[in-house]
């Protein structure tokens, strides 16, 4: 091949690339980034005999004012007539976006409900370097993004609602007849967790017993799993926000393994193992609005009962 006819090539080469690239770029910011899917999952966690608990779990919204695709969207998944509601934070990206978000969440608002932060409930994100995100979680620095956000009208409207704040907190709900326990942390991500404030054995008379808390950090899913519960949700990772098709994630923002950036899977410890699900959520900051081979979700976890145990063998 002459010279002109390899440098033709090569920007043939070169144009298609960049056009490849233009137009995941494209899809991306204009199509996935609004493809909402209901995620649906089961959990065996509760007494055997127990009816089964429609669990909504939402995530990671960073609502803006005039999303009403996202709104309209919310809205509707009261039509699952879900039991409770989990909501793992980071709602809001704007001033203005408390009222919106009361009517995203609805008639979800008189479902039992329980809650914590993350840090875009407290703060108004800014634009950041996206590079930030491949480093280490023990390499980055978390700072104020401000200023501040509504978080107070935002918790109040949620108490008045009946959903119970827990961040750093615990409490009981009564769901189908079944006593529920919970715990929760503030934002692990900006090191707002206390953990030491509601740690403890899981109490045996409860029908069964949730951790929650916004980012799955593993010194706060040691301490749920470490105190036994059985069941573990948590958002913040956006699914990884962009992944490689047929490999998957390759960072969670935090220092949880890219193999458990978003649903169901296993943390153990001490001998211990609870159910874990991390929800990739229903948004992005404002300043990177882009999905790739990771559509925005809510999910819809039933909890059934667990299998029976096999009686032993009598004596012979």
């Amino acid at each position: 091949m002459s010279f002109r006819g390899l440098a033709t090539t090569t920007l043939k080469s070169a144009a298609v690339v960049t056009g490849v690239g233009a137009a995941c770029v494209a899809y991306a910011a204009a199509i996935e980034v609004r493809w909402f899917t209901l995620r649906r999952v089961t959990v065996p966690v509760l007494p055997v005999g127990a009816a089964p608990i429609k669990v909504l779990h939402l995530s990671d919204l960073h609502l803006m004012p005039a999303q009403e695709k996202k709104i309209r969207w919310v809205n509707d998944l009261a039509r699952l007539g879900p039991d409770l509601i989990v909501n793992t934070g980071d709602n809001i990206s704007h001033p203005e976006s408390v009222l919106p978000l009361l009517r995203a969440y609805g008639a979800l608002l008189d479902v039992p409900g329980v809650f914590v932060f993350g840090s875009n409930d407290y703060w108004k994100p800014h634009f950041k370097n996206p590079a930030k995100y491949l480093l280490p979680a023990n390499k980055q620095r978390h700072k104020p993004h401000g200023p501040d956000l509504p978080y107070e009208e935002m918790r109040s409207s949620f108490t008045a609602a009946g959903w119970a704040d827990l961040n750093n907190a615990r409490t009981s709900l009564k769901v189908n007849g079944l006593r529920l326990d919970f715990a929760g942390t503030d934002d692990p991500h900006i090191r707002r967790d206390r953990y030491a404030e509601v740690a403890g054995e899981v109490d045996p008379a409860a029908d069964l017993s949730i951790g929650v808390t916004h980012a799955p950090y593993q010194r706060v899913l040691n301490g749920f799993v470490g105190d036994g519960y059985p069941l573990v949700l948590a958002g913040h990772t956006h699914g990884g926000q962009l992944a490689v098709p047929f490999y998957g994630a390759l960072v969670t923002n935090c220092d949880l393994d890219a193999s458990r950036v978003k649903g169901l899977t296993t943390w153990g410890y001490e001998g211990r193992q609870a159910a874990l699900h991390v929800s990739a959520g229903l948004g992005t900051s404002p300043y990177a609005p882009v999905r790739f081979a990771c559509r925005p979700e809510a999910t819809l976890i039933t909890l059934v009962p667990k299998a029976l145990q096999s009686a032993p063998a009598a004596a012979g």
